[in-house]
């Protein structure tokens, strides 16, 4: 009884590390794709006519 309990809260604890890697590597990449196009539309507002 106790093994199972055991192998369930471990198998959970793997399953929320693995988690919170994906969002941690997803928030640092979209985080750069927004920096970076940030700073070419910084860079075109000067080629603008309005």
């Amino acid at each position: 009884m106790n093994e199972k309990i055991y192998k369930t809260m471990g198998s959970a604890g793997a399953a929320g590390i693995a988690v919170g890697i994906v969002v941690l590597v997803t928030g640092i990449a979209s985080g750069i794709l927004m920096i970076v196009h940030g700073a070419k539309l910084l860079q075109s507002r000067m080629n603008l006519l309005i």
